[in-house]
């Protein structure tokens, strides 16, 4: 399977187990789904998206949590549950590392801001004059 197949297989994954709350997602458990090694699969995305699975799975939970944090009145530690986050403190320590502020005072903001979006394969062309790949806006 061309590599961009499988890294839109992969990501399609990820989002699909994001709307699912409490869902366990980890480079295992979407290696096992893709009936690939999770080496193989994490070296392919890596290739194709300059980042690991698990840092995009971390980043989508994180925006995933601060849209919640923003246009839900749900506490935050049911945020940090559905997130699949193991407790409050676990989410607010990663939260605050990204977003560099806590949870409470990002909602109490109520400015959403997606530190990952869901991955959207471009399109590759290639350049004559220096035999290199550039990415099509």
């Amino acid at each position: 399977m061309e590599k961009r197949l499988i890294v839109k297989s992969i990501t399609a994954y990820i989002e699909e187990q994001l709307t699912h709350e409490n869902a366990a997602l980890s480079l295992d458990e979407v290696a096992n789904k893709m009936g690939y090694s999770k080496f193989y699969l994490n070296r392919v995305f890596q290739e194709e998206t300059r980042m690991t699975i698990h840092r995009y799975i971390s980043e989508r939970r994180l925006s995933e949590a601060a849209r919640k944090l923003v246009y839900t009145d749900k506490p935050i530690v049911e945020i940090a549950y559905e997130t699949g986050y193991q407790s409050q403190q676990a989410f607010t320590d990663a939260f605050g590392s990204r977003y560099l502020c806590t949870p409470l005072k990002y909602r109490m903001d109520k400015r959403y801001y997606a530190i990952r979006k869901p991955y959207e394969a471009r399109s590759a062309l290639r350049l004559s004059v220096s035999g290199r790949w550039a990415v099509a806006a």
